[in-house]
């Protein structure tokens, strides 16, 4: 016992100094965030253009954050978040889901690509007219996480469930 709780706290030492060990160079340091707390008055043309986009929105709570609005919302049976400017433009809408937030399109092309896979969750990102899908996919062996963007899947990480 005295044997496993030594080389347990070693490795944990090994691997607290390689985290801090990591360079550095290249990470942007961010500004801080502000977030207000209380109850919030949103401006009308943000509220207005909230409505107009997500018809049928329900349990929204709004957050300021810089200067902007990011309210969290269900709709169609999915959690959301949307970012609006003060003036109501809308930043970006990221929406969290599974299978069913898919496309059929999208569905197939996916289906075909990686046959034997399951889709476990699906995040459709929309910013400035871009649209981004993260899907998490597994099968026995494997999850894979997949960037989905103008009909091309890239890899972006795959792990094995059973190491060794």
């Amino acid at each position: 016992m005295r044997y496993l709780t030594t080389t347990c706290l070693f490795i944990l030492l090994c691997s607290v100094s390689h985290l801090m060990a990591q360079d550095t160079v290249g990470y942007k340091t961010l500004q801080p965030v502000t977030v207000t707390a209380t109850t919030l008055k949103v401006p009308e043309k943000v509220w207005n253009n909230f409505s107009n986009y997500f018809n049928g929105a329900f349990v929204t709570k709004w957050y300021e954050i810089n200067k902007k609005y990011l309210v969290k919302f269900m709709l169609d049976e999915s959690e959301n978040r949307a970012l609006f400017t003060r003036k109501g433009a809308l930043v970006y809408h990221i929406s969290y889901g599974y299978e069913n937030i898919l496309s059929d399109d999208i569905r197939d092309l996916i289906k075909r690509d990686y046959a034997g896979y399951e889709i476990r969750k699906a995040i459709k990102i929309t910013e400035d007219r871009r649209l981004v899908w993260l899907l998490t996919l597994e099968d026995s062996n494997h999850l894979l996480l997949i960037r989905l963007e103008d009909g091309v899947p890239e890899e972006l990480e795959e792990l094995n469930k059973n190491p060794g």
